[in-house]
């Protein structure tokens, strides 16, 4: 048996052609054109806040009569009040994916947001460090606001027959347990 020494592949750096360059530079700029949902997705976050802020004033403005009511106006206009409040719950949750969203396409594509990573309030939420990580995110919260939907549905549900009271409870029973299962699945 002969012993035969293997010599180490020399390895030359190849150089890249110019049009390899540009080429590359081009497509790795592309990724700018992120900034376009970037910033849609910014503009309608501030219009979502904007008319969940705008239907909260005018709740609470027809809130100004309420002591003039008699009972049963009391009692319809308190439900329509918490049916509206749980709405703009659901409107303010939009805007915050609408917002988390918007942050997280911009640190995964751009870069990251040096600011918020000094600031004492920023929060674990705005710390986007995968594609994965923000549709995580953006699950739970849209999960939080199916959540309130339902909520804002069942306030004006009766349930009149006990399968009516069956199906209302199995429903409840189901959303807690879709909390928990989002609950169990960040832990």
């Amino acid at each position: 048996m002969e012993n035969k020494s293997v010599e180490p592949c020399s390895t030359e750096e190849r150089k890249p052609g110019k049009a390899e360059v540009y080429f590359e530079a081009a497509l790795w700029n592309s990724r700018f054109v992120v900034l376009v949902a970037v910033i849609a997705s910014l503009i309608t976050a501030f219009g979502v806040f904007y008319l969940t802020s705008v239907d909260i004033f005018y709740t609470i403005s027809h809130l100004t009569h309420y002591h003039e009511l008699d009972d049963a106006g009391r009692a319809m206009l308190k439900a329509q009040t918490v049916a509206h409040v749980v709405g703009s719950v659901d409107g303010f949750l939009l805007g915050a994916i609408l917002l988390i969203f918007s942050l997280g396409l911009y640190e995964l594509f751009i870069s990251k947001i040096d600011i918020a990573g000094t600031k004492h309030g920023a929060s674990n939420i705005l710390f986007i460090n995968s594609l994965d990580d923000l549709k995580d995110r953006l699950a739970k919260v849209i999960v939080l606001i199916l959540i309130v939907m339902f909520f804002e549905q069942a306030i004006f549900l009766k349930p009149t027959e006990p399968l009516e009271l069956l199906y209302y409870s199995l429903a409840i029973m189901l959303v807690a347990l879709a909390l928990y299962l989002s609950h169990k699945a960040y832990h």
